[in-house]
């Protein structure tokens, strides 16, 4: 029946559930008032006593009579055998429990029966009614919940080998311990919003954190996947918040007790310094090549810029050439932070070249103490670009053709390319010309050459301002008297301008004395390590070294 009705739209079901409810009440109470009353209804009563006569010698009577009783009263009964009562006594099951406490001369099993009987009846009627609860899924799946009592004891969940109240007890003397957890950044999630639903804070709270922060845009801008750690108390409110910048600082959130203040320190993760050597063979394109052996897009351009210094892939590469480089990262919870080469080899057909980095100045030497740097840039930026306009002395006006030397170098390259110094030296001006040169510097290098920028979009750097090898002094652009962004780049020779691509510049550095043998010293164990992949061949193959650095002598 309960099948039929589930099957049914949700409207019929609304409209049968009186009939139903009174069907299953009726029938639970006729069962019920036959245990209850013999001389109720003759049909049943006549079959249990039939029941009890044909089996009087048998000793298992009261069994096999339940057994038959449980035939019967379990069928289905259809309407028509249903008899009207003047009076519908729904209070059964109150009756049903009376009997299991009450002395009657009914036989056992027909006790028995009446308290089971009126229980199906009641878990009939609940499934019933539970049919047309208002919360049914649309999918057609049922729900329901539960109206039994389930207070039980809790020496029958207990683990039999311990004490319910020993447990209480302790539980009741234990302190509670505030742990850190994590939030990760949601699309959509905002300080204020988070900090309302996560962290229980107010409008006025928020911004006194906010107020207090040395830095608002590691709370105002948050990247989605980002996340950041928080710790609350018994009641739920914030003791402390972490927020990192990077991977390695950030800031120290804590609530000055017991007031809504705060105070705001910052956090640097320690990291440890870890070795890798990377072994490879060069397979069409090196860059290709060194990525294959598991070098990070970073680390790969760093090799690259440093071998270009004496390196030239186009003309020196050939397929089946070698190389190794020792790279050292800080570690930081499994993550490589700010990697650095250490020494890299390059063992080819046309060219072997070695470099070691020196830690006295940051700067790449050859084993023996030569420089890698030269002591004047040829290009004051990364990479060679196209060359829109050459050093011409003799060039003529395009528009009124006079000769209008050209004392520079002009080279197209986007605005905001960032622009180096070739060499160290002092900035001796930064100005800018309206009608001319627009943003322009000037630096006077330690060996006498000064070199002259033009048309910048921005200057980086001061009059006054020491600058190294290699600094960025500012950035390109298209400033001043100027046809297109490009930078105009002048080489001042006793104060005379010359081909900044001809000129011939002056020769690196070599260590010496102390500073050599320091050097080799350091670069021994450094060498020993590439030195240890060299006799076995290796395309992509990736070694991590466990040796810390700072233990080599």
């Amino acid at each position: 029946m309960l099948r039929i009705l589930h099957s049914l739209p949700r409207t019929h079901k609304l409209i049968l559930l009186p009939v139903a409810t009174m069907v299953t009440v009726l029938g639970a109470h006729k069962i019920v008032t036959v245990i209850d009353d013999n001389g109720g209804n003759s049909a049943t009563h006549q079959i249990t006593q039939d029941v009890g006569d044909s089996h009087s010698s048998s000793p298992s009577l009261a069994g096999n009579a339940l057994d038959t009783l449980e035939t019967v009263t379990t069928r289905d009964i259809p309407l028509s055998e249903l008899k009207a009562q003047e009076i519908v006594d729904v209070d059964f099951i109150d009756k049903a429990h009376a009997a299991d406490n009450t002395v009657s001369d009914a036989p056992a099993f027909e006790t028995q029966a009446s308290s089971s009987l009126a229980t199906s009846a009641l878990e009939s009627a609940m499934q019933l009614l539970g049919s047309f609860s208002e919360d049914e899924p649309d999918d057609g799946t049922l729900g329901g919940t539960s109206y039994g009592d389930f207070s039980i004891d809790p020496e029958e969940l207990h683990d039999p080998d311990g004490s319910p109240e020993l447990d209480r007890e302790i539980a009741a003397q234990q302190d509670f311990v505030p742990e850190w957890q994590t939030y990760t950044v949601q699309p959509g999630d905002t300080f204020a919003v988070t900090a309302e639903r996560t962290l229980g804070l107010g409008y006025g709270t928020v911004m006194n954190i906010l107020d207090s922060m040395p830095d608002k845009k590691v709370l105002t801008r948050w990247r989605v996947g980002r996340s950041f750690d928080y710790k609350l108390d018994e009641d739920g409110d914030l003791l402390a918040l972490r927020v990192m910048k990077n991977a390695r600082k950030g800031y120290l959130i804590k609530r000055k007790s017991p007031a809504d203040d705060f105070n705001v320190s910052n956090v640097t993760k320690a990291t440890e310094a870890t070795q890798r050597l990377f072994a490879g063979t060069v397979n069409g394109s090196f860059t290709l090549s060194a990525q294959s052996t598991g070098l990070s897009s970073a680390e790969v351009a760093q090799l690259t810029n440093l071998l270009s210094k004496k390196l030239d892939f186009r003309r020196n590469t050939r397929t089946g050439d070698r190389f190794q480089v020792l790279v050292e990262s800080d570690m930081l919870e499994g993550e490589s932070l700010d990697s650095r080469i250490l020494a890299a080899q390059y063992q080819g057909e046309r060219m072997d070249l070695t470099v070691v980095r020196n830690s006295a100045n940051d700067r790449f030497y050859t084993p023996d103490g030569q420089s890698l740097d030269p002591a004047f840039n040829r290009y004051p930026f990364e990479g060679r670009p196209r060359i829109s306009s050459s050093f011409n002395l003799r060039r003529k006006h395009p528009v009124t053709g006079r000769i209008s030397p050209h004392r520079g170098t002009d080279f197209a390259v986007r605005t905001g390319t960032a622009i180096e110094s070739p060499a160290a030296g002092r900035v001796i001006k930064s100005a800018y010309q309206k009608n001319g040169a627009g943003n322009y510097l000037v630096i006077r290098h330690d060996n006498g050459y000064k070199t002259r920028y033009m048309h910048l979009s921005k200057r980086l750097v001061e009059e006054g301002d020491r600058v190294t090898m290699g600094q960025k002094v500012g950035l390109s652009g298209n400033t001043g008297r100027s046809t297109g962004p490009h930078l105009h780049y002048e080489v001042m020779v006793n104060n005379s301008q010359v081909d900044a691509m001809r000129v011939k510049l002056p020769e690196n550095t070599s260590l010496e004395g102390k500073q050599l043998a320091a050097f080799k010293k350091e670069s021994k164990p450094l060498l020993a390590k590439l030195e240890s992949d060299s006799d076995t061949p290796a395309i992509a193959s990736v070694r991590t070294l466990n040796e810390n650095p700072g233990d080599e002598g």
